[in-house]
C-alpha cells in the first residue's frame, strides 16, 4: 500500500473544499491510523459559527497560523476540539475533525488519541506524532458524501445553515 503524508499545500485552500476532500483519508496518532469519515469547515472571519468571526484572540491564534497548523481548544470545560488549519497564513479558517471510523464525535476522538494542549500550534508531522496521509489513489466520493449543516452553531444565523458538514457514508 503506497502512503503519503499529506504536507501544507494540500491545507493551503478553502477550508471547506479541504474538509470533504479530507474524507477518506487517514489521521494517523502515533503510527496507528484512523479513516477520516467526518469532518466541519470554518472558513474566515466572516464565518459567525467560527471562533475567529470576534477577531484574533488569545485562544485562536493558532487558526491565524500556516496551513497544516493544528488548533486545539477546550470547550464546555471537559472537551478537547481537534482542528487543521487551512488557507494562507493570517487568513483564519479550520476544520474539525469530527470523526473517524470506529470513533464518531470530536470530543470521543480526541480522548481515544490522547490529544489535548500540547498539540495546539504545532505543525501537523511525524515529529509531533499526528498527522495525515492518504493510503490509496483516490477515486471520486462525491455520491458518498453527505453534506448538513454544522451541529452546536445555532447562533451563528445563516452560518450555521450552511452545508459544511461532511460525512463519507
Amino acid at each position: 500500500m503506497k502512503r503519503k503524508i499529506l504536507k501544507s499545500c494540500f491545507f493551503d485552500r478553502s477550508s471547506v473544499i479541504v474538509a470533504k476532500d479530507l474524507l477518506g483519508k487517514y489521521l494517523v496518532r502515533d503510527g496507528v491510523a484512523y479513516k477520516i469519515i467526518e469532518t466541519e469547515a470554518y472558513e474566515g472571519l466572516e464565518d459567525k459559527a467560527s471562533h475567529a468571526s470576534r477577531g484574533q484572540t488569545l485562544r485562536n491564534t493558532p487558526m491565524f497560523g500556516p496551513p497544516g497548523t493544528i488548533y486545539v481548544y477546550f470547550t464546555y470545560g471537559i472537551h478537547w476540539m481537534l482542528n487543521i488549519v487551512c488557507g494562507k497564513e493570517g487568513y483564519p479558517s479550520a476544520i474539525l475533525i469530527r470523526g473517524v471510523e470506529g470513533c464518531i464525535g470530536p470530543a470521543r476522538l480526541t480522548k481515544k488519541l490522547e490529544i489535548n494542549k500540547r498539540f495546539n500550534s504545532k505543525v501537523l508531522g511525524r515529529k509531533m506524532g499526528l498527522w495525515i496521509e492518504e493510503r490509496i489513489i483516490a477515486t471520486s466520493n462525491e455520491a458518498r458524501i453527505l453534506k448538513t449543516p454544522r451541529i452546536g452553531v445555532e447562533y451563528a444565523g445563516v452560518w450555521a445553515k450552511k452545508l459544511y458538514r461532511f460525512i463519507l457514508q
